[in-house]
């Protein structure tokens, strides 16, 4: 039959059509799949950490506020459409290529707005998105090169079918996400807290940052916790690490010092790092290393102002607002912000790729164990929550017991 996509005679337009909605089904479920891996990491091991590049970075996009919908990733709807798409070229017929063809168009729009969103507000782009986007688009190209002709009406029978099916689905998804958040007081925090003192030893850097995110105790080591945070003004992970650690330090207050060690991911300062992955990250460092009376409040305005940070123009006016704009030639300044990252070789191999040395952000050095990538709060808080029992000489054993999970004992 002539006109059609999968209807015509010959396979081979059927084949690349299933082989385009299975690309669509794959790449949506890997963005599905990492959406819960960055948001509910199931192990201390697994925290997200900013490694490859500040534009390419999956996880601004599984942070973002359109991530999910009341728990529904957004790449579940792909996943959807991917799956009816190989269903129609495997079954095909007159209308239900009508039907598919309107959601691929409609699909389309969606795809167009989510990649403005990720390039003019989030400023960045996720690889496994960008693969839906691909083969969002070759779908279209087919569709409207070789599918039936005119406007595609939908098949009003079809789409009662369709979409009980695809909101059972969803509310499957959402079900999901509220065990997940549900697991993270639960379980999953009693194995976060476990692991954490199961970590070796760390020594602190020989010279810990003066620049304090928020100090209880005149002296770093007489609080019961203790955090040295290796952070990166403009990486993705480091925003959500600064989103908990907000939480956190109010929670904790006058029980907690957090320092924040300079660790900007790009060659012009950091010679650890082999190229510049977000270029004006040592900019914000001089900037807010300048004066340590206004640290606090540079360092909560950059984060507070994460895109616009990534623009020279809003990087000279903060240094103007604060009165440091000599902070880019200051050579003092340079070398304090060198000498604290340089800190980072000091340690022990925290990466694959490298033989030694603190190598992506975060990493969290709490309480003299390293804690590499992020971490949802309430892991991070019941591993505080721990070490403050402990400071207070009330047990933590007791306080771990509460945790565990219940196993009831075998009868004999």
């Amino acid at each position: 039959m002539a006109d059609s996509l999968t209807l015509d005679r010959a396979t081979g337009r059927r084949i690349v059509t299933f082989i385009v909605g299975a690309g669509m089904a794959a790449a949506a479920f890997l963005t599905v799949q990492h959406f819960f891996a960055a948001n509910f990491p199931e192990s201390i091991y697994k925290g997200s950490f900013c490694d490859i590049n500040a534009f390419f970075n999956c996880n601004g996009s599984a942070y973002s506020a359109i991530a999910h919908f009341h728990g529904v990733p957004m790449g579940y709807w792909g996943l959807v459409l991917g799956l009816l798409v190989c269903l129609e070229a495997l079954f095909p017929s007159r209308s239900f290529e009508k039907t598919i063809k309107g959601l691929i168009f409609l699909n389309a729009l969606g795809v167009l707005a989510l990649l403005g969103y990720s390039l003019f507000v989030l400023k960045s782009l996720c690889l496994l998105c960008s693969g839906y986007y691909l083969f969002s688009f070759i779908a279209v190209f087919l569709y409207w090169k070789f599918g039936i002709p005119g406007f595609p009406f939908p098949s009003l029978k079809q789409l009662a079918v369709i979409g009980p099916l695809a909101l059972a689905g969803a509310y499957g998804f959402h079900l999901f996400y509220v065990a997940k958040q549900d697991a993270q007081v639960g379980g999953v925090s009693a194995r976060a807290v476990k692991e954490y003192y199961s970590l070796e030893k760390s020594p602190n850097p020989s010279f810990i940052s003066p620049f304090m995110v928020v100090q209880s105790t005149e002296r770093f080591e007489d609080a019961p916790i203790r955090v040295i945070e290796y952070a990166d003004f403009l990486c993705p992970d480091c925003l959500f690490m600064y989103e908990q650690l907000n939480r956190l330090k109010a929670e904790f207050a006058g029980k907690i010092n957090i320092a924040f060690q300079f660790f900007p991911l790009e060659a012009k300062c950091n010679t650890i790092v082999e190229k510049d992955r977000h270029p004006g990250a040592c900019d914000l460092s001089y900037i807010a290393a300048k004066d340590p009376a206004n640290f606090a409040a540079i360092y909560n305005e950059i984060f507070s102002h994460f895109e616009e940070a990534k623009d020279p123009k809003w990087r000279a006016d903060l240094a103007r607002k604060y009165g440091v704009e000599s902070a880019l030639t200051d050579p003092a300044v340079k070398d304090l912000v060198g000498r604290i990252i340089a800190t980072g070789a000091e340690f022990e191999k925290t990466s694959s790729q490298y033989a030694h040395g603190i190598r992506s952000t975060p990493t969290l050095i709490v309480n003299n164990r390293m804690i590499i990538g992020t971490l949802p709060y309430a892991q991070l808080r019941a591993i505080f929550e721990s070490l403050l029992a402990e400071s207070n000489k009330t047990g933590d054993k007791r306080f771990l017991e509460n945790w565990v999970e219940f196993q009831p004992k075998k009868k004999k």
